[in-house]
């Protein structure tokens, strides 16, 4: 049972590693298409032992604290994409000749025969936003599609739903495509590469390859960013299908075979006659929402996408129309005393920060959290000259801080010990105190948030709620 396809799962016997978002509905799903299934997971706390109740009560057995051990007789592994690729489980497997699977993988097995195409979606930074702007291109041409994947539509539920489609908008992660070895999609998209989960993957070269995998089999384009030339790299490192080509996205004027902008106009050298002499317009920047830089890029690349499934130019510009951006992503909170307070908690690694500060002039910079082993001397070397003032927050600052020290030095930097839940709201206070009118106060922390929140929604929205109190009090 490799990567080939699966077509009777009776008596089968699977081992499905973790419980968690995946893990379940996977469970229950090879349960109900008759397989023998085996859950294992690492933890044994209170929510697993409940989630194993669940699954104990249909038929399925479950072994808790347990993770390593390969369960005798099993022919396949179906994992939740967290796993890491080194845990003992997936070597005592690769030793019996036993396949992994991811749910992604799980899914691209079951789909049936007349199956939407998928389009999808990679890359360190903008996923989820290029793949809802992709969603509502192609709503705005007419076609029944989703945005799934990694987005938090669970693709297993989509391709066993009875909701008929045209094409979906697929998101997927490192570690989905690490683990979905048959996936092939009509076309696809790696948006940028940066360092990013490097304890997971083990280095820069294997995730930058994970990520290579969506390109794998692409029948129509395979996108890539024409500024970061590792994306451009991973296509030329492809195997694709006869006929499909390489379509580059670009903030400047395209060349041939790219998508680009001229005069704040969105346009299409690819997908056009004669493409050498012309170029269709598709949208203005200004239809981009939020048009900083980097979002008009992620506009870029679900326009090439939706234009390789031969959407017209104008479902591109009423899709962008429509389009309206997650909470926590470049969102507008208030304007006070002429400062303007950006929540940008999404910004949760190096690269999305650096897009975010890019896209203001003079910004005192809330910053912070949980590091994940980067470093911040580029980032703060490249956002130097447009710092007014920088209030740390969370259990890494300390990186940031001497990055600061070492790159830009006579920028005024406030530093938060406090991690209560009042520590936001002192973050606030203070980037109010060094900003003047015409500054921006960016939430763009480069950190993840589980030092002090839940997740970096929550870290989002406590920076709203003290900015909307700040307004309260006459600020």
């Amino acid at each position: 049972m490799g990567s080939g396809k699966v077509t009777d799962w009776q008596g089968k016997h699977v081992t499905v590693a973790g419980l968690g978002v995946s893990g379940v509905p996977a469970a229950k799903v090879l349960h109900g298409l008759g397989a023998v299934v085996t859950v294992v997971n690492d933890g044994d706390d209170e929510r697993a032992r409940a989630q194993a109740a669940e699954l104990r009560a249909l038929g399925v057995t479950v072994r808790l604290g347990d993770g390593a051990t390969l369960p005798e007789g099993t022919e396949l592994i179906v994992t939740a994409p967290g796993w890491k690729p080194d845990k003992p489980l997936f070597a005592a497997a690769a030793e019996a000749g036993v396949p992994v699977w991811g749910d992604v993988e799980l899914a691209w097995q079951l789909r049936g025969p007349d199956a939407a195409p998928w389009l999808a979606v990679t890359g360190t930074n903008g996923k989820t936003t290029t793949v809802q702007m992709l969603a509502s291109i192609l709503k705005a041409a007419g076609l029944r599609t989703a945005a799934v994947g990694n987005i938090g539509v669970s693709l297993l539920d989509v391709v066993l739903g009875e909701e008929r489609y045209d094409v979906l908008a697929v998101e997927l992660s490192s570690y989905q495509l690490h683990w979905a070895p048959s996936l092939r999609a009509h076309s696809a998209a790696v948006l940028n590469l940066a360092p990013d989960h490097l304890d997971w993957h083990g280095s820069m070269e294997a995730y930058a390859a994970d990520k290579g995998r969506v390109y794998e089999g692409n029948r129509v384009a395979c996108v890539y960013n024409v500024a970061d030339k590792a994306t451009e790299d991973l296509v030329r490192e492809a195997d694709v299908e006869e006929g499909c080509r390489a379509i580059g996205f670009t903030l400047g004027t395209p060349a041939p075979s790219q998508l680009g902008v001229v005069d704040g106009i969105l346009v299409d050298r690819a997908f056009v006659e004669h493409r050498h002499k012309n170029a269709q317009e598709l949208a203005e920047v200004s239809d981009v929402n939020p048009p900083a830089p980097h979002n008009v890029a992620n506009a870029l690349a679900a326009a090439a996408l939706a234009r390789a499934f031969g959407v017209p130019a104008q479902a591109v510009r009423d899709g962008l129309r429509s389009f309206t951006p997650d909470a926590h992503r470049i969102a507008h909170v208030a304007d006070l005393d002429g400062v303007a307070y950006i929540d940008d908690s999404k910004a949760t690694n190096t690269h999305a920060a650096e897009a975010s500060l890019a896209a203001y002039e003079s910004i005192v910079w809330i910053a912070g959290g949980l590091a994940k082993g980067a470093t911040f001397d580029e980032l703060v070397t490249g956002a130097a000259k447009r710092l007014k003032g920088v209030v740390l927050i969370g259990a890494d600052r300390a990186l940031i801080r001497e990055a600061l020290a070492r790159h830009a030095p006579e920028v005024p930097v406030v530093d938060l010990e406090r991690t209560d839940t009042g520590a936001m709201r002192a973050a606030v206070r203070e980037a109010r105190r060094l900003a003047g009118a015409g500054d921006t106060v960016l939430l763009a922390p480069a950190c993840a948030s589980m030092d002090m929140f839940a997740n970096y929604n929550q870290r989002g929205d406590a920076f709203a709620e003290a900015v909307r109190e700040l307004g309260a009090a006459g600020a």
